[in-house]
């Protein structure tokens, strides 16, 4: 079965995991089109960041939530780089840990923990209903954000259930660099020459409509998603397309919200089109 994708261009956009993803979609035998979309930095200002890890060792937290493994990244890069790595962990040690998702929960365990839960959701929404769940009144909680989006609604649940909350946001977005690959991107789908579109998260969408937009080629996109195969690794992109009035053709079942499950649930839909990009 690795030739599945044989004679697929399928379009990604830049992750985290972008090495990893366009290497499995090659094993398939897919022409892998990738679109970087933007540059993760450090925090600009590391002060602060240092701060509440410097809180979280001197007083462990009661709780810490985790939005993102590069979030958890970014705040173990700046503890080594100020000797005080050891010291967080062991904190972290005696703290209940939540996360949005399975990939927090790696990086977790990549310093040799585990968090105590994750939500069903890879949601903020499914944050917010499991820790409703909790009693937190009088805790203290670390949590850690993530640029780009709104957290209003998260700190002021948390807040209402009377927790004590710590915010950190470990790291910024640099998007308007990557506008170039975004519109031929746009560029590319418009003119048929790709098969399916991955999407892995619900910014990569925000991200291809804010430049589109700013470059004048919101139709193009739309038009060109409209002869595109969408494919959605789970329900927090779903909905942020249909948000913007778009569709998911092809999604993993239910709890399987990963990269080999969207895969297959691409090649099976791929299965019944030709290759648009071998028909050229």
């Amino acid at each position: 079965m690795a030739d599945r994708l044989n004679g697929y261009r399928i379009l990604i956009l830049e992750t985290r995991e972008e090495a990893q993803f366009s290497k499995l979609l090659a094993e398939q035998g897919a022409e892998v089109v990738q679109c970087p979309m933007f540059t993760i930095h450090d925090a600009p200002d590391p002060a602060p960041v240092e701060a509440w890890i410097r809180r979280a060792i001197d007083k462990p937290l009661g709780d810490l939530v985790l939005m993102t493994g590069e979030g958890l990244r970014r705040i173990m890069k700046l503890a080594r780089a100020r000797g005080i790595d050891a010291d967080f962990v062991a904190a972290l040690a005696k703290t209940r840990t939540f996360t949005r998702g399975p990939k927090p929960g790696r990086a977790l365990r990549e310093v040799g923990l585990e968090p105590q839960q994750t939500t069903e959701k890879p949601t903020t929404e499914g944050v917010i209903e499991m820790l409703s769940k909790l009693d937190l009144r009088g805790r203290r909680l670390g949590l850690q954000l993530y640029p780009d989006k709104e957290h209003s609604a998260l700190t002021g649940a948390l807040a209402a259930q009377g927790a004590a909350v710590d915010t950190v946001l470990p790291y910024v977005y640099d998007s308007k660099a990557a506008d170039t690959n975004i519109i031929a991107a746009v560029d590319d789908m418009a003119a048929g020459r790709i098969d399916a579109l991955a999407l892995t998260n619900l910014g990569q969408v925000r991200r291809l409509i804010e430049a589109a937009k700013a470059h004048g080629s919101e139709a193009k996109l739309r038009a060109g998603l409209e002869q595109t195969l969408i494919a959605s690794v789970g329900p927090a992109v779903s909905g942020e397309l249909a948000a913007h009035g778009l569709r998911t053709d092809v999604s993993p079942a239910e709890e399987a919200y990963f990269m080999r499950p969207l895969i297959s649930a691409m090649a099976s839909a791929l299965a019944q089109r030709k290759p648009r990009a071998t028909t050229r």
